[in-house]
């Protein structure tokens, strides 16, 4: 098995060439192909009523602050890094859930209980928030970007490959169930992103401690380990 160095990226932009920026900085040699792109819907948010966000993707925060302002109620964010971008968006009042979706529905419950919370979101959304929370708080979602295939051709040759969602999970198991990839790894984000991989014939499927991309890195490890 070869050295594990060539890195496929396959997020959608931006965040693949932050994400490619990270691995040049370890020592990796970064294979920029997204699976994904994201296409802005079009949505018109109606904030009547509304006293709070839900923002389960960075994403989402940077669509849906294109297309209405950052209005000034509370922003219950899945990650650090989705409230990072609330806050550079110009929300002020933004609380980090710092997990998954189970952690962000944990979070409303306890700190949103009772409110009206508008969820921008995809518009095949890797989970139902509002079931999770539940009666806590009225939680309402709103499309407004979907997530469309490139086609792109994968690059050739890659030792590991970085899945970063559910649905690029999907996409990559689809796409390598016709080509020879015994040799290679993959390391996803998460179960749920893991979880199409498991039957694509990889030599192995790491899964991050964490959903968070400091957490899929050390999952991948170090440049020139041997895997």
């Amino acid at each position: 098995m070869s050295d594990l160095r060539r890195v496929w990226v396959t997020r959608a932009r931006p965040g693949v060439d932050r994400t490619a920026g990270r691995l040049s900085a370890l020592g990796f040699t970064p294979l920029v192909v997204p699976l994904l792109a994201i296409r802005p819907l079009d949505a018109r948010p109606d904030l009547t009523g509304v006293q709070a966000l839900a923002f389960t993707s960075r994403n989402a925060v940077t669509v849906f602050s294109g297309r209405s302002g950052p209005p000034s109620v509370p922003v219950f964010a899945v990650g650090d890094a989705t409230a990072a971008s609330a806050r550079e968006a110009g929300f002020r009042d933004v609380r980090s859930a710092g997990g998954d979706l189970h952690a962000l529905a944990a979070l409303i419950r306890t700190e949103g209980a009772g409110l009206s919370i508008l969820h921008p979101c995809a518009a095949e959304p890797a989970g139902d928030l509002a079931a999770l929370v539940g009666d806590a708080a009225r939680v309402t979602a709103l499309a407004v970007y979907e997530s469309v295939e490139t086609g792109a051709a994968a690059p050739d040759p890659w030792d590991a490959v970085l899945i970063h969602s559910p649905r690029a999970g999907q996409v990559l198991a689809d796409r390598l169930a016709a080509d020879g990839v015994a040799s290679r790894i993959a390391v996803a984000i998460s179960d749920a992103a893991a979880r199409p991989l498991t039957v694509a014939g990889l030599a192995e499927v790491r899964i991050a401690a964490a959903p968070t991309e400091d957490a899929l890195l050390a999952a991948l490890g170090k440049p020139g380990a041997n895997v």
